[in-house]
């Protein structure tokens, strides 16, 4: 048996351009459906956000039509209730990389707020990735990774390629043109070759030990992807 971690937002709210706040949180089926591969082939979870905060779900992401279906919306609910690590998070400032087999970033538009501008997140993360340990990470929350500097001021991830939430996806959703900045535009910017498919199709990127997805259609294929590397 393993032991992931699951490093989650502690932010319900996301400024926008304009200063309004749209709320937000984590995405529930990019931790659900991560959460129950891991658990159902053996592994323990343990969630931490900054602070130790519970992590807010989405409100949106627990919608019937995000879920195809409010049959879908229920057992998403359902299944969230059940996960008792996520009302009892750790602080992710007292984390130790060593006690952790894998580390994984669920999204939501919460980490663009908070994780995006973490310091003990992006020490993790580069960490993570220097040890050689699977590292996932998926829809918004590549947003962790700008925080990832090296001394040098360089970001840790230029160079690799990931997947993440695109500029195309955000427009459609309908919040692009009132957002800061976008995603896949700032991890250019940063050096991160991001490898963009098709929106809202699956689409999942390998590169060295880490693991990235575009969506929440690529929880499934990512999980599996880290599975794989945890075997």
């Amino acid at each position: 048996m393993s032991k992931i971690l699951f490093v989650m937002t502690g932010a319900d709210r996301w400024t926008l351009a304009d200063g309004t706040e749209h709320p937000t949180g984590f995405w529930a089926e990019e931790a659900v459906t991560p959460y129950e591969a891991f658990t159902a082939a053996g592994h323990e979870v343990v969630v931490a956000t900054p602070g130790g905060v519970e992590p807010p779900v989405d409100a949106g992401s627990l919608a019937a039509e995000t879920n195809g279906g409010q049959e879908g919306a229920d057992r998403i609910a359902a299944a969230l209730a059940a996960m008792d690590e996520i009302r009892n998070p750790v602080k992710l400032e007292d984390v130790d990389l060593a006690d952790y087999d894998a580390v994984f970033y669920p999204g939501g538009h919460g980490p663009m707020e908070d994780l995006a501008v973490n310091t003990a997140s992006g020490r993790l993360l580069t960490a993570a990735l220097e040890s050689g340990r699977p590292l996932g990470v998926v829809c918004h929350g590549p947003a962790a990774l700008l925080a990832a500097e090296k001394a040098d001021g360089g970001n840790a991830f230029a160079g690799y390629e990931v997947a993440a939430f695109t500029n195309a996806e955000e427009m459609q959703a309908g919040l692009g043109e009132r957002a800061k900045w976008l995603l896949e535009t700032r991890l250019v910017e940063a050096g991160v070759v991001v490898k963009a498919g098709e929106p809202w199709a699956p689409h999942v990127v390998v590169d060295r030990n880490l693991v990235t997805g575009q969506n929440p259609a690529s929880s499934a294929p990512l999980a599996a992807e880290l599975l794989k590397k945890l075997a």
